[in-house]
C-alpha cells in the first residue's frame, strides 16, 4: 500500500514512524510538505519521498492522509479534487465534518474521518475512525492498518460520536497533564524539589494506569481498595467530593464536546 501524507507535522511523523517500524517500506510513503526544513528532516529521518507541493506524482498512492491544520483543509482539499480518482482519503483534521470535506473534494465519498490523540507520538495512542458510505471493507481495513501503527483504533457507528471522542480522548491527555501538574505542585508545596515532584507524580500515574489496564477492574473498585476507612486517602477523596471535583471533570468534558460541535460548524464555513 502506497501512502501519501499531505502535511508533515507531529502526527504525520508519528504515523510514519509507526508504519516504518511495522515494516511498511519507506519508499512506499510520500510526504507533501512546503517547509524545506521539515522536508529535510523527514527525508533524513525516515527516508520517505518528499514533495514541496501537491502534484500528480505525489498522489500516485492508494491512500492520501490529510494531516494539515483544520483551517487549511478547505484549500488543500479543493486543490487536489481534480487529481484524485479512487484513492482512500483519510482526514485527521480535528473538527472537519465528512460532508464538508466531501464537498471540498468535489463530492468525493471514499473518505475516512479519524481523530487520533497525542500519545500516538509514543505509539500508545487511541484513534476513533468513521467511514463514509463510499468506503468499502478493503478501505476500512487499510485505514485501520495505518492508524493501528500508533496504538488502538475504535470504529464509531455514527460520525456524531466523534465530538464525544474528541472531548474524552482527543483532549484527554491535557486533563492527565493538568492533574500531573497539580500533584507536582502539591509535592513542591510539601518540600520536594520540582524534578523529584515531577518524577513521583509521573511514576504514580503511570503505575496506576497500568494497574487499571491489567487488573480489568472498574476504576471505582480500584479506588476503594486504596481507600482505608479513616485514612489519608479517604480524607483526600472526601475533600475532592466536597468540592465537586468529579462533577466538574464531567462538566468540563461535556463543555469540550459542545465546543467540538461548534468548531465543526465554524470550520465547515471555511472558504475554498
Amino acid at each position: 500500500m502506497k501512502i501519501t501524507f499531505i502535511g508533515g507535522g507531529n502526527m504525520a511523523r508519528a504515523l510514519i514512524s509507526g508504519l516504518t517500524a511495522k515494516g511498511v517500506p519507506a519508499g512506499q510513503i510520500s510526504v507533501v510538505e512546503p517547509d524545506p526544513g521539515k522536508r529535510e528532516e523527514l527525508s533524513s529521518s525516515y527516508r520517505v519521498n518528499t514533495f514541496d507541493s501537491t502534484n500528480a506524482d505525489a498522489l500516485l498512492s492508494d491512500a492520501i492522509l490529510l494531516a494539515v491544520k483544520p483551517q487549511q483543509l478547505a484549500k488543500v482539499a479543493s486543490g487536489i479534487s481534480s487529481m484524485i480518482s479512487d484513492q482512500l482519503v483519510i482526514s485527521i483534521a480535528a473538527g472537519i465534518l465528512e460532508k464538508d470535506l466531501s464537498e471540498w473534494l468535489g463530492g468525493y465519498e471514499r473518505i475516512v474521518r479519524v481523530m487520533p490523540n497525542t500519545p500516538a507520538q509514543v505509539m500508545m495512542g487511541v484513534s476513533a475512525l468513521h467511514a463514509m458510505e463510499g468506503v468499502d471493507e478493503a478501505g476500512r481495513k487499510a485505514a485501520e492498518k495505518i492508524l493501528s501503527a500508533v496504538g488502538e483504533t475504535i470504529w464509531l457507528d455514527c460520525e456524531e460520536k466523534m465530538d464525544a471522542f474528541t472531548a474524552l480522548c482527543g483532549s484527554g491527555p491535557a486533563y492527565v497533564f493538568y492533574f500531573l501538574e497539580a500533584m507536582a505542585d502539591a509535592a513542591v508545596a510539601m518540600g520536594f524539589d520540582r524534578e523529584a515532584a515531577k518524577s513521583m507524580a509521573i511514576a504514580t500515574f503511570a503505575g496506576s494506569v497500568r494497574l487499571a489496564a491489567e487488573s480489568g477492574e472498574d476504576a471505582a473498585i480500584l479506588r476503594m481498595k486504596v481507600t482505608s476507612r479513616g485514612g489519608t486517602t479517604e480524607k483526600a477523596i472526601q475533600s475532592m467530593e466536597n468540592d465537586g471535583v468529579k462533577q466538574e471533570i464531567v462538566d468540563a468534558i461535556r463543555a469540550a464536546e459542545a465546543r467540538s460541535r461548534e468548531l465543526g460548524i465554524e470550520l465547515g464555513r471555511a472558504p475554498c
